[in-house]
């Protein structure tokens, strides 16, 4: 299993970025990925990485009535909106497989 992070706030709130009026969730390869990415954008600041573990999966792909999509962030030094736009099937097979699987 591929060990992925998003960044969360205390009170539970996931980071999205607005995709055209759809949330993406930013996901990481590592949580210090994580922080160069949280260092760079400054809507980040109140929020930590948080590992991807089955309940936060969980958790992130019921927000937003399941609706939520995600930015695999490959480099952390590039704009979020940057990274390869992944679904939930998708961003299961990463976390599972450590890349995407066919659509």
């Amino acid at each position: 299993m591929s060990n992925l992070f998003a960044m969360r706030r205390a009170n539970g709130d996931w980071f999205a970025l607005d995709d055209n009026g759809n949330f993406r969730v930013p996901v990481f390869h590592n949580s210090a990925a994580a922080m160069v990415a949280r260092s760079r954008e400054t809507g980040m600041e109140c929020f930590r990485p948080v590992l991807l573990d089955e309940s936060a999966f969980k958790n992130l792909t019921t927000t937003d009535g399941g609706k939520a999509c995600f930015w695999l962030v490959e480099d952390p030094l590039m704009k979020l909106n940057r990274g390869r736009a992944l679904d939930h099937k998708e961003l299961a097979g990463v976390m599972r497989n450590g890349h995407t699987t066919a659509k």
